[in-house]
């Protein structure tokens, strides 16, 4: 019997515990790609505990923990998503899709894609979107995978003298 996934919403009380998470995901990867000092920075910026309260309580965005159950019951965190509903394009922003170092290549990422497909389907959006880094060689194969295709670059200007190079990939929703 192969890993199940599941996709736990995360509430107000849980809120610190997947700030912690993001952190601790964050610091383990992404200081070898963008620096040490833009890791820090983009963590208080769009990770922390504030940061999480505040784009739930002002932008509707959803989090949800990813959780892997092994035959036998044994469940584990692997990672976390989350974004929200645009309704002036019907897509949804997929905003944050990480998951731990030694989760990566079981397949959580295309198990997000296919919550985000029924969640889409469920809401009546056309698709979904996110940004990657340019120099994110795994998340792009990843993504390229599920069907997802590049529709732009940007970068972006996120303050403290920092840029955010990324693409901009969609995907339709598959019907249902």
């Amino acid at each position: 019997m192969d890993t199940q996934v599941h996709f736990h919403p995360v509430g107000a009380d849980e809120v610190p515990e997947l700030a912690e998470l993001a952190r601790s995901i964050w610091f383990e990867y992404w200081p070898a790609h963008i620096g040490p000092a833009q890791t820090a920075y983009m963590v208080e910026l769009f990770q922390s505990e504030e940061a999480i309260r505040r784009a739930m309580a002002e932008d509707a965005y959803e989090y949800w923990l990813i959780v892997a159950s092994e035959p036998g019951g044994t469940e584990r965190i692997v990672g976390y998503t989350g974004g929200h509903v645009e309704p002036e394009t019907n897509r949804f922003f997929i905003s944050k899709l990480y998951v731990k170092a030694g989760e990566r290549g079981r397949h959580f990422a295309s198990a997000a894609v296919r919550f985000y497909d029924d969640l889409c389907a469920e809401r009546g959006l056309r698709a979904m979107y996110l940004t990657v880094n340019k120099g994110n060689e795994l998340a792009i194969r990843a993504y390229r995978g599920t069907n997802f295709r590049t529709i732009a670059k940007a970068v972006t200007d996120i303050g403290g003298g920092f840029v955010m190079d990324d693409y901009i990939m969609e995907r339709e929703v598959s019907p249902s």
